[in-house]
């Protein structure tokens, strides 16, 4: 039985990253040799183990092959006599497909692997098994493919846009990129299953720098294909008042890349994404500007939320955004009794943290234009302040007051309404009005 280091824990290693989680490969063992060992079975699809005391996984060898379309299509064959240069060659790409010999030893009974020789060490100590070029396109910052293997499962495609969003100074290798396209052309994309889309999306948008991740997809036919509302906004225009950028597709991925600069959470950088969605389908006699596009954006969200089997705190977040941005841009613009009814079209006071989410995807939207990306964005400030305020009516006793007198509950609802905006009045009352800059904002 021999043990191995493998994928993203050797490639961050080699890179000087810190290693999250690290990913052992065993050669020469069955599963009844791990079961033995007291290894608790975890894999649905293939033999996957987690050691009984780190936690760490450990994968039997394994090959696989093709039997149909998508990414379900596999048969594998786990045994101990697949060899590891079998298991790396069924990898996706080049910098993945690295592995490191492992030190072996009992603790309390069960096998125990480690790497104890520094990284930079690896290669002259003879640890380092690299069948493919890994580490040279570790060095040369290639996206490349291990081998033809790759083509028989869409799921690579995505997998390479995302590491495109993590290592944004990474290029994909040219004949990657061809292959990629050729799947496209070929249906393969058509049968990825929305849970994985959905799953290597979701990863894509927390990378630092998203914006690459939908290039590539974009580049190969890939985008057009699992996301045609968003594919579509590319070389549809903008005002270059309010957009210098012009493009909507660019303005959107300034957008995206701003809410990761931010450190957004993930349901805001969805929201980023969906917000201007409308503008792909803007009647051609009113462009460049884009009356209606919020409504228009979260019509076009609804169906692709339910293909995708987005969770529901993401499509929630992005449907309120579509439909309340423009109205947050111009929120310093608004009277009292206005910004009340904004509160409560967003369910601000029970939903204060989904407010506070929507308020940092309309500053990811203003700033995410070009000239823009240091601009304040004054109307997140005001509209926090503008909440508190509401926060601090003391409706318990004016719903006490208002039923002694005998009034209905519409009557009593109407009272706490009016304190509320008597709040807001008197919280708003000492900011200045908006200035020129302010208010140069993405309207419409």
């Amino acid at each position: 039985m021999q043990v191995y280091l493998v994928g993203g824990a050797v490639r961050d290693a080699l890179l000087g990253l810190p290693v999250q989680d690290r990913d052992w490969v065993v050669v020469g063992a069955s599963p009844a040799d791990l079961l033995a060992q007291g290894f608790t079975p975890v894999g649905k699809d293939f033999p996957v183990f987690l050691h009984p005391h780190t936690h760490e996984e450990y994968a039997l060898a394994r090959l696989e092959r093709k039997t149909a379309p998508g990414y379900h299509g596999f048969a594998i064959h786990a045994a101990p006599d697949v060899t590891l240069e079998e298991d790396l060659a069924r990898r996706d790409i080049t910098i993945n497909s690295i592995a490191v010999h492992a030190d072996v030893s009992s603790v309390r009974g069960q096998f125990h692997a480690e790497v104890s020789t520094p990284a930079q060490d690896w290669q002259q100590a003879g640890l380092l098994i690299d069948p493919h070029g890994g580490a040279q396109d570790l060095a040369a910052h290639l996206l490349r493919h291990v081998g033809p293997a790759f083509a028989e499962d869409p799921v690579r495609i995505l997998r390479v846009a995302r590491f495109a969003a993590r290592y944004s100074h990474f290029s994909v290798a040219p004949e990657t990129a061809e292959l990629m396209r050729q799947m496209v052309a070929h249906g393969e994309a058509d049968h990825l299953v929305a849970e994985r889309v959905w799953q290597e999306l979701a990863k894509g948008l927390m990378e630092p720098q998203p914006s690459r991740m939908f290039a590539v997809l974009r580049a190969c036919g890939a985008l057009a294909r699992l996301l045609p509302e968003l594919d579509r906004l590319w070389g549809v225009a903008q005002r270059a008042d309010y957009h210098p950028e012009i493009d909507t597709g660019v303005h959107v991925m300034m957008v995206l890349d701003m809410s990761a600069r931010l450190h957004a959470p993930l349901p805001v950088r969805f929201a980023c994404l969906g917000h201007d969605l409308g503008k792909g389908n803007t009647p051609a006699d009113i462009l460049p500007r884009h009356l209606g596009h919020e409504g228009r954006s979260a019509q076009l969200l609804k169906p692709l939320c339910e293909r995708l089997r987005v969770p529901l705190e993401c499509r929630a977040l992005a449907d309120l955004t579509a439909r309340e941005h423009s109205n947050i841009h111009r929120s310093l613009e608004l009277n009292a009794a206005a910004l009340m009814r904004l509160l409560e079209r967003c369910d601000a006071l029970r939903q204060p943290t989904r407010f506070a989410h929507l308020l940092l995807a309309c500053e990811c939207d203003a700033r995410g234009r070009l000239g823009f990306d240091a601009a304040a964005y004054p109307q997140r400030a005001h509209l926090l302040k503008v909440l508190a305020a509401t926060q601090q009516v003391d409706t318990k006793k004016i719903a006490t007051q208002a039923m002694t007198t005998g009034a209905s509950g519409i009557k009593v609802g109407e009272a706490i309404r009016a304190a509320r905006v008597t709040a807001v009045q008197a919280a708003t009352a000492t900011i200045a009005p908006p200035s020129a800059s302010s208010m140069l904002t993405p309207h419409v």
